[in-house]
């Protein structure tokens, strides 16, 4: 009986250390945490490696689970499976496209503070009515959001 209880207790504490997105339902938006992280052609290490990622917080789109592994959609398109601790829920996005203009305010009459190439990576936060706020190592500005990859159109991001 002791053994039991003592199970059901360390499931109880897995279950609280357990990321917030790690109890959602794909599709949503996560980051590679990792410096070196393999996507997978399935859901274990035994099915070959297709990509090394060597870009931490690159972003990721997450369209299915199974257990602790995760099939990713990259920025290009490509999909695999990736383990669940390779992963992390700091918002990123990639700019796509052109040239974007990050903007002091959301709104395209307010000052260009920075501008930023495609491919550039940075984190997401504050997102509503079409524009983000992007940050790229501390320059930060509001860009519109159909021009970066990493969130849904019209998505709102706390």
């Amino acid at each position: 009986m002791r053994t039991w209880v003592w199970l059901l207790a360390g499931a109880t504490v897995l279950a609280a250390t357990e990321p917030a997105w790690a109890q959602r339902k794909p599709p949503y938006f996560l980051s590679i945490k990792a410096s070196e992280a393999k996507m997978r052609a399935g859901p274990g290490r035994n099915y070959p490696a297709s990509w090394l990622y060597k870009r931490k917080g690159l972003p990721v789109k997450v369209v299915d689970i199974y257990g602790e592994w995760r099939k990713v959609e990259d920025p290009d398109g490509t999909q695999g499976w990736m383990q669940a601790n390779l992963l992390d829920d700091v918002r990123t996005a990639m700019v796509m496209g052109t040239i974007i203009e990050m903007r002091a305010a959301p709104n395209l009459s307010a000052r260009v503070a920075w501008r930023a190439e495609p491919g550039v990576v940075g984190t997401i936060n504050r997102c509503a009515s079409g524009w983000c706020w992007f940050d790229v190592h501390g320059r930060g500005g509001y860009v519109e959001q159909s021009h970066i990859w990493g969130t849904d159109p019209g998505e709102t991001v706390p």
